[in-house]
């Protein structure tokens, strides 16, 4: 799977200790060089800085051939949704919604950071869907909190079906 993110779902997954289900779900992950260059800057936390400085080797850092011209839309993000189409990535992970309403309307499918906490929980890599939504609250990371309420309803529902499609169950 093909997947390029924004520097959001980074920060937010950093924060609260759940980078590690990227490679888990995804393999790897491509961020242009502007990302990499927002998860560098002296206005990150320290543990988004010491990340990116010491990359993992499931991460790649790609420029894309050339800038889509959007307006309103930060360099991070049009480096994204640029690459992103470039390589005709299966998923952008992205959260912000000016950048990804321009994304859908480019037929590139995009992944908040929450919607893929939640894959992420239902294909056994978090432990702990609400526990991880209750950290990424605890930030400054802005997500309604009726948005997690159906996230969480949707992981239950899928735990449920897991549990009937079980022998005996």
């Amino acid at each position: 799977m093909l997947v390029v993110s924004d520097s959001s779902p980074f920060v937010g997954l950093l924060k609260i200790g759940h980078v590690d289900a990227l490679p888990k779900l995804y393999g790897s992950v491509i961020i242009p060089a502007e990302v990499a260059a927002e998860l560098a800057s002296e206005k990150r936390p320290i543990e988004v800085r010491s990340f990116i400085q010491s990359a993992p080797a499931w991460l790649t850092v790609r420029t894309p051939s050339e800038l889509e011209a959007i307006a309103d839309i930060d360099k991070g993000e049009l480096a994204a949704i640029s690459l992103a189409r470039e390589l005709r990535a299966d998923i952008l992970l992205i959260d912000e919604t000016r950048g990804r309403e321009a994304a859908i309307a480019r037929n590139i499918r995009t992944l908040r950071t929450t919607a893929m906490l939640l894959d992420a929980a239902n294909a056994g890599v978090i432990p702990d869907l609400k526990a991880a939504f209750d950290k990424l609250q605890a930030t400054n990371f802005r997500v309604k909190p009726q948005t997690l309420e159906g996230l969480l309803k949707q992981h239950e529902e899928f735990k449920a079906r897991q549990r009937a499609a079980l022998p005996g169950g």
